[in-house]
C-alpha cells in the first residue's frame, strides 16, 4: 500500500469506498482520516482495543462479502501501520 493517506486510519478500508464520504468529527464536519463505519461524532465506534482485534473484526466481514483468504490477508495486512493503532 502506497499512500495510506487514502485509507481509513483505523480499519484500512479505502476512503473512496466509504458510501459516507467519511466519518463524522465532533463538530459534524466530515472527517479526513477516518470512514464512517469507524468514527461517528468525534468518536471511534466498536470496542476495538488493538490493530489485530481490528483484523479480525475485518477479515470475518471480507469473508462474508465472499473474499478469498489470500485477498482477505493482504486488504488487512497494513492495519497495524494505521494511524490509530501505530505506538
Amino acid at each position: 500500500m502506497g499512500n495510506l493517506d487514502k485509507f481509513c486510519q483505523s480499519c484500512g478500508m479505502p476512503l473512496e469506498k466509504d458510501p459516507n464520504h467519511g466519518g463524522t468529527n465532533a463538530d459534524g464536519s466530515k472527517s479526513a482520516k477516518y470512514c464512517s463505519y469507524c468514527y461517528e461524532n468525534g468518536a471511534f465506534i466498536g470496542n476495538f482495543t488493538s490493530a489485530k482485534e481490528m483484523q479480525e473484526f475485518v477479515r470475518a466481514q471480507l469473508k462474508k462479502q465472499g473474499y478469498w483468504l489470500f485477498t482477505r490477508y493482504l486488504y488487512t495486512m497494513h492495519i497495524p501501520q494505521l494511524q490509530r493503532w501505530k505506538k
